[in-house]
């Protein structure tokens, strides 16, 4: 029997990003810059998926679907392991607004457990959550575990000049029970291949605290491909990987 623990397995859009660090207090601030954005295309990708675990080779595939129109978003993405089946699924819906995504849910179904909803409630303005007590306030530019990577995406698409080795580009981001800031650090530009070919893309880089022992994320977007995240990778601090690479895309809009 595979010893991979589904748990760490995540669909595209870090909706399996599950880092421990401790939350903000819910009475805190948490400010978020407005900044300029441009929505990529609505589209369907396919990413081939190798990770070790427990000094296993495991591999898999996910499925992403993002769709996008002037005033709503959502994406829906499921991660599917050999011998185990699909062990992931979650989804981010909602507004867009004037700091670019405003996720309204976000719902993540792991193998074997029930769904839990992360809500970001506009009328009482305060994220709440079903796997816990917690709540946040919402101030504006919020996102979840999910939206994140598309938020950026957005973001780089409309100031690629900012995206400078060494900038740092900060977010606040509710998972399944709490949220907290993320800073995300540029590396600068590399080549990636895909069974498509080489591309450029911008290497971007996220670290937990320094306190923290959780996982780090690594996220490559491509400028030649509508900024599209042609590779991330997961590293936990006992050395074991998650890594998905683009495999396909259709757009859809």
């Amino acid at each position: 029997m595979n010893r991979f623990s589904p748990a760490s397995l995540p669909a595209l859009a870090l909706a399996a990003l599950t880092a421990c660090a401790p939350a903000w207090a819910t009475d805190g601030p948490h400010p978020v810059d407005k900044r300029a954005y441009n929505l990529p295309p609505s589209a369907e990708l396919n990413y081939s998926i190798q990770a070790k675990q427990s000094g296993l080779d495991v591999k898999g595939q996910g499925l992403v679907k993002w769709t996008q129109s002037k005033t709503s978003y959502s994406v829906t993405s499921e991660t599917r392991a050999m011998l185990l089946g699909k062990i992931l699924e979650a989804t981010s819906e909602g507004a867009v607004d004037a700091y670019g995504l405003a996720p309204d849910r976000f719902v993540e179904k792991r193998l074997r457990r029930e769904p839990s909803t992360t809500t970001f409630n506009r009328e009482q303005n305060k994220i709440t959550f079903t796997q816990s007590a917690e709540s946040y306030p919402l101030q504006g530019g919020e996102q979840d575990r999910t939206s994140i990577t598309w938020q950026f995406v957005a973001i780089a698409r409309a100031n690629a000049a900012k995206m400078k080795p060494g900038s740092e580009w900060n977010f606040f981001v509710a998972g399944q029970r709490d949220a907290e800031q993320w800073t995300f650090k540029v590396v600068g530009r590399e080549k990636i291949r895909t069974p498509q070919g080489e591309t450029e893309a911008l290497h971007l880089f996220r670290a937990p605290p320094p306190d923290d022992q959780g996982q780090k994320l690594d996220i490559w977007l491509a400028p030649k491909m509508e900024w599209y995240p042609v590779r991330l990778k997961f590293t936990d601090p006992d050395g074991d990987y998650i890594e998905q690479t683009l495999d396909s895309l259709k757009k859809t809009n």
